[in-house]
């Protein structure tokens, strides 16, 4: 049969949660903005593309 094993000790816990907050932050703070902003980038220069005289699609439908 198999021991009981240890219980976590409260630190790891608090570390782990620590982490999780932080690794949050940054993913919705900073990146989410950053992915935002750079498809907000690639929609402006499609935009402008298709005012182009000659413009002609990558794919064609």
């Amino acid at each position: 049969m198999s021991r009981p094993r240890a219980q976590v000790p409260l630190w790891r816990w608090a570390l782990w949660w620590l982490i999780l907050v932080a690794a949050l932050g940054i993913f919705y703070v900073v990146l989410t903005p950053v992915w935002m902003g750079l498809r907000a980038l690639a929609w402006l220069a499609d935009f402008r593309a298709r005012r182009r005289p000659g413009y002609r699609p990558p794919v064609a439908s």
